[in-house]
Order: structure tokens, then sequence, then C-alpha cells
């Protein structure tokens, strides 16, 4: 079917959205019409955004470490263990900041401009981070570069679950994590372009211009982002009355309720809820276990120099593999979509390993080159993560969003700790950071199969008493769908049995 064909069926849609017999929303073809038209709206505007502005996250964020190759440890004096600091004190505030950031954002009206105005902020103090001349200075930035950044990520996350239906969210979640590998491949091809031609330019230094440039772009991006982000489903001012009660209903549909918190409910009952589901706290340890084991993402310039060729060589040679690992995430997410996850996880924990144990094995250009190649795939798996978070928590949003922010936030800790294992005396072989990478992937797995077991029961017991789950407090957020939807209380029943937890 066209899209010109869609859009006049959608526009019938809209023209009929009221009718009052009560299959009609729910079944008829002017619905998967409308229902295309929507996904394909959010896909083409919603997405590009958060991928555009997730590829600057990064590239402001580790530009510290192209920076290195070109002076900067020199210029500011620092030595190796104030350079690991420098890396790991970002983590210090973006972690802790992440979960009351997530809680806010679940009851800010406005997420377009609560994100649009974070990314300009992080944007003005990484071009900040250019004029400082010593160790605390540059700390003092990269502190305050994490305290906006934490917002985006998480609560990236979460706007798209406001959005897209489980089935839909790893994908989508993917392509947001693909814009992240391709950052690092930009930001290398960037970074080499700007380190090579701009050094002594008007005096200054080439990281700086690094810093500079970088910064100045995300600013400019950050304030297109506060229009052209959508807000929730029931506010969003580029949608149609009909196009935003049909986002709504596709959610309640999904999960059988209304993605909605209840009236009474506060700002901290959320994390209360969240703390006290034991999942929460496995994914808090897996997710920072899983990030420890991939650290090597703030250290690759270093190890892509191992190979023994020039700054600029080494920061080309740098891109191909995480071009290498956006495809291998996008297959793998559209894989996951299909009801392989848990065979995707698997597979990107077990590649990275792979190319640990290479590098363990060899100094040879050839086979230490393609370990990188099978270290970067190890984000097939974890670009996941969060959506398994998303979908084992799926409502209400305001745990969601806590539960999010939480493992996002102490998953952080293992980037924290990881940037003290690769420490430059245990180079160029760097065997120790290696070898504690791969025992935290290998618990980040044992704890994954600790998940998949709870939801597997959890799955189980909701089948033995899903009649049970329609009485007390479930039987409120229910009556909310119905209503939502337009449809009975029986209807919504049998809906409800549906659901089952992803894994």
């Amino acid at each position: 079917m066209s899209n010109c064909e869609e859009d006049k069926k959608r526009e019938s849609y809209e023209e009929n959205v009221g009718a009052e017999h009560n299959g009609y929303i729910q079944h008829s073809e002017l619905r998967q019409a409308a229902e295309r038209s929507l996904v394909r709206k959010l896909d083409f505007r919603l997405l590009p955004t958060i991928v555009i502005i997730f590829i600057m996250n990064y590239i402001d964020r580790v530009a510290v470490t192209s920076a290195r190759l070109q002076g900067l440890e020199t210029d500011l004096g620092l030595t190796d263990i104030q350079y690991a600091t420098v890396v790991a004190i970002l983590y210090a505030s973006y972690c802790p900041a992440q979960i009351p950031s997530n809680m806010l954002l679940n009851y800010v009206t406005r997420p377009s401009f609560y994100i649009g105005t974070c990314v300009v902020l992080w944007g003005l103090t990484s071009a900040l981070t250019g004029a400082t001349h010593n160790f605390a200075g540059i700390i003092a930035c990269r502190v305050f570069i994490g305290l906006p950044e934490a917002a985006f990520y998480p609560g990236s996350i979460y706007l798209l679950s406001r959005w897209y239906t489980r089935k839909e969210l790893a994908f989508r979640s993917a392509i947001l994590y693909a814009g992240l590998l391709m950052s690092n491949a930009f930001g290398s091809l960037i970074a080499a372009g700007i380190l090579s031609n701009m050094q002594g330019k008007l005096g200054i230094a080439a990281w700086r211009w690094l810093f500079y440039i970088e910064g100045a772009i995300t600013m400019f991006i950050g304030f297109q982002a506060m229009w052209l982000l959508p807000d929730y489903p029931n506010n969003t001012r580029w949608l149609t009355p009909a196009e935003r009660r049909l986002a709504q209903v596709r959610l309640a549909e999904d999960a059988g309720e209304a993605d909605q918190d209840s009236a009474e409910a506060s700002i901290f009952e959320g994390f209360i809820m969240a703390i006290k589901d034991p999942k929460v706290l496995i994914f808090m340890l897996m997710c920072c276990s899983q990030l420890l084991g991939l650290s090597f993402v703030n250290f690759f310039p270093t190890l892509t120099s191992t190979l023994g060729y020039s700054t600029t060589v080494t920061l080309l040679m740098s891109a191909p593999p995480w071009v290498f690992a956006s495809i291998c995430t996008l297959v793998g997410a559209w894989n996951a979509g299909q009801g392989n996850a848990s065979s995707i996880k698997q597979l990107g924990g077990g590649l990275v390993m792979i190319g640990y144990i290479i590098s363990l094995s060899t100094m040879a250009t050839g086979g230490r080159y393609f370990s990188l190649f099978l270290m970067t795939t190890g984000y097939c798996g974890f670009t996941l993560t969060l959506v398994w978070v998303s979908n084992a928590i799926p409502r209400p949003p305001a745990k969601r969003s806590v539960a999010i922010g939480l493992v996002n936030g102490f998953g952080n800790l293992g980037n924290l700790m990881g940037s003290y294992i690769w420490q430059a005396n245990w180079g160029p072989e760097y065997h120790q950071s290696m070898i504690i990478a791969l025992c935290a992937l290998g618990l980040a797995s044992f704890l994954s199969f600790v998940v998949r077991c709870m939801l597997v029961r959890e799955n189980r017991r909701m089948e033995r008493e899903e009649m049970d789950l329609m009485h007390g407090p479930g039987r409120q957020r229910i009556e909310e769908a119905a209503e939502l939807e337009g449809i009975t209380f029986e209807e919504a029943i049998k809906r409800r049995k549906g659901f089952r937890y992803l894994y």
C-alpha cells in the first residue's frame, strides 16, 4: 500500500474516530493504516533527533581520549593517575544524577524542552573544557558535564517506552544505541580532521579546538531538539487529537493497562516500588558488570595505538570497528524484536569475550585489530539491557522511569571503575585489564540467566493465577484501560490474559 493511500485511510480514520461501535478502534483497516502512519511519523522525527543527540553525547564525553593523543596530558601537566581520574570523575556526577532526573522526567510535561536544555548545557560545558589550563579546571568541567548528560540516555529510553510497544521498542532502542556506536567512529574521524589541521590556529592547540568545535555543534543541536522531540502521547503539539488518542490506546493494548500513573501517586512512590523489586537490583548489578567489561570504550584510541601507527592513522583505524558494531547491533535488535532477545544477548557477550581472549593470546597486528572488532560487538547485547528493563517492569510509568534511571545510573559505575583498570603501565598488552573485563562479563552473563529464570517463573505464575490478578488493586488499572479504549471490562480482561514478560 502506498503512503498516499495510507494517508487517505488515516484521514478517514480521524474523521470516524468517534464511531460508537466498540470494535472499530481496535480492528478496522482504517485503524491499522492510522497506526502505521503514526509510527512512521515518530520514526522520521523522534528517532533521527535522538540519534544525532546521542552521537554528540558520546563524542563530547570521549573527546578527552582523542585529545590525549595530541598533547592534553602534557599541556595540563597530568600524571597517569590524574588522567584516569579525569575520565572517571564524569561518572561520579553522571551516575547518581540519572535517578532524580528520570524521576523528574516522569512529571515534566514538556520533556522536549527538558532534554533540549540539558543538551545545550553539556555542549557549553564541553566547549569550556577547551579553556582549562590545569587539573582542577578540567576536573570541574568533567563533573559538570556529567550532570546534564545524565538526563539523556535513560530519559530517551523512557521517552521511547511512552510511544512504542514492547516489540517495537527493541529495534528503535537499537537505532538509538547505534548512534552511540557510530559516534565512536565519527568522533575518531572528526578528531583526526581537527587534530591534524587545527594545531596552532589563532595560537590555540588543536586539542582545545576539538572541544570548542564539538561543544558548539552540540549546543546548536540542543536548541533544535526543543521543537523536534515529542512530549507525551497526551500533549504532543505536532500530532492531531486522533493521533494522540491512538498513541495512548496502542500502549494500553500492549500491556492491558493504561500507561499512566494513578492520580494519588507521588514522585517518590515510583522510587519505592522500584527498589523493592528484586529484578531491579539484579539488573543494576548486571549492568554495572557489563559496562566494566566494556570499559575499553573509553580507551579505544589508546588500544588502537598499540598497533604502532601515527596519531592520525590510529584515529582513522578506530572508526571501522564501530561501524561494524553498529551494523551488528541493528541486525541483532531486529532479531530480538522477532523473539530472539536471549540469543542476541548471549551472542554479543560471547563475541566480546572471544575478542579479549584473542588479544590476550597475540600481539600480532592482524589478530589484535580483528579482536577490536569482536570487542565492540559486546554492545549488541548491552543495547538490549534497558529495553529488557522496560519490558520486565512495564507499569506503572513512575516505577519504570525510576528503574531505568537506577539501572543505567548504577550500571555506569562500571565505567567509573573501568577508568582505572586500563593503566598505562599495563600496556601495550593490557593483559590484567582484559582479565578483569572477562571476569566482569562472566558475572553479567550469570545475572542475565538469573533474571531470565525469574521472568519465566513470573509468566508461569500468571498462567496459573490470571483470573486472580483481575481483582483487587489490578482491577482499577484494567478499568482505566477499558475506559480509555472504549471497550468493556470483560474485553479488557481478555486482552490482559495475553500479556507476558519478554526475555
